[in-house]
């Protein structure tokens, strides 16, 4: 993988991180931005910047033999809308340039996918069908960017039809694009065949992505029906989740036990995280909980980060040192450990306080301080990564290209 692009992607994830870290602060310390612009500024460059870069480069790298010079200028266009983002959002929130960076981001996407439709290069039809399926949610998720300013103009921000769009973008970016994105790469470095068990798969879980929309709907559009649907949402997970160990275990036992203990331990950790994923948003159809949700947001922040940090950051970082991109070193390991421990930490406290909410039993003594300092060692893990791969040789790696 080309080391500037990979490079790019890491540092968009560690800004995003010191802003997540600031954003902990402001409940701790004054904070000189307006705290909801930081917000938007967070979560564009977590997800746009860092998530959807990252697979662009690893999708270009693994399935595409040709254009690689189009896919890099593509790259450029995409990373100058990140930027644009980052140095408008924090100081106008969402407003004429923000909005154009965006807007210039979408269209981008639009032109990665025309584009890598036709050039795609992968015989192995289960990593194919993935790919496809990422690729169709990405372009899915948008419709609920283009319905934000309708929904505004008709009804005003405050509108369920304004909440239900930005819910139908995110869900879609996160259960669908980004999911299936890291999914596909995961099945292409376990080197996993198409078979029964992976056709039902993905077919359960396609289902599972559709039904499971219902619970953020629900909040805003309440209907028993879409409790009904949701919970068959839910269980379908839950049988995807079956097939899925299924398809790994056996693979999982040849590629990665003869790696290195730090990229086993990732690979465990994502699949830990998926995993928790999948059972956390079956007990989340129950009314009495759902209820919650929406008046104490820790509940969503935890889940929100167990799914960017824990399932798709956890198997892009797995996936960069399983390819040799990024290589094992002390200073990696040390810096990777930090990460996850403070991942570990503050979603122990995200949780525990929400079930102390959920109890009725107020706030945790100096849990705003106690979330700030577990939450530095989101970025200083970020930053002792992306330092050491600055400082490393590269060297091209062949090994597992196309399937």
């Amino acid at each position: 993988m080309q080391k500037n692009l990979v490079l790019t992607c890491l540092l968009n994830f560690f800004i995003a991180a010191v802003l997540g870290l600031l954003l902990r602060y402001a409940f701790v310390g004054h904070l000189e931005f307006n705290y909801q612009f930081l917000i938007h500024t967070h979560s564009h460059i977590a997800m746009l910047g860092w998530v959807y870069l990252m697979l662009y480069v690893l999708f270009t790298y693994y399935f595409i033999k040709t254009n690689k010079r189009f896919y890099t200028k593509l790259f450029w266009v995409t990373q100058l809308a990140v930027v644009g983002m980052l140095f408008s959002f924090p100081f106008q929130g969402y407003a004429a340039v923000s909005i154009t960076f965006s807007t210039l981001h979408i269209l981008c996407s639009y032109m990665f996918v025309a584009r890598i439709w036709k050039d795609l290069d992968i015989k192995n039809t289960l990593i194919k069908t993935t790919v496809w399926c990422a690729l169709s949610f990405m372009v899915l998720s948008t419709i609920g960017v283009w319905c934000l300013g309708p929904a505004v103009g008709l009804m005003g921000k405050a509108s369920a039809f304004y909440q239900i769009a930005i819910q139908f973008f995110l869900h879609f970016q996160f259960n669908g694009w980004f999911l299936f994105g890291v999914l596909a790469v995961c099945f292409h470095q376990l080197q996993i065949e198409p078979s029964k068990d992976s056709k039902r798969f993905i077919q359960i879980l396609i289902a599972a992505t559709f039904f499971t929309l219902a619970l953020p709907i629900q909040w805003f559009a309440p209907h028993w029906s879409l409790s009904v649907i949701s919970a068959i949402g839910g269980l379908l997970q839950l049988l995807a989740l079956f097939y899925f160990i299924k398809l790994i275990k056996n693979p999982f036992k040849t590629h990665l036990y003869k790696n290195q203990n730090i990229v086993r331990v990732l690979y465990l950790f994502a699949l830990s995280c998926f995993t928790l994923k999948m059972a956390l948003q079956l007990v989340a159809v129950f009314p009495e909980f759902s209820q919650h949700l929406l008046q104490h947001k820790n509940f969503i922040i935890g889940f929100i980060h167990l799914m960017m940090l824990g399932v798709v950051s956890g198997f892009l970082f797995a996936f960069l040192l399983f390819s040799k991109t990024i290589k094992i070193s002390k200073t990696i390991t040390f810096g990777t450990y930090s990460f996850l421990l403070a991942f570990l930490i503050t979603e122990a406290l995200l949780a525990l306080q929400g079930l102390l909410f959920f109890l009725g039993k107020g706030l945790l003594p100096k849990y705003y301080l106690l979330l700030f300092v577990g939450s530095i060692g989101l970025p200083l893990g970020i930053a002792i990564i992306t330092l050491s791969f600055l400082n490393q040789k590269h060297n091209e790696h062949q090994t597992l290209k196309t399937t």
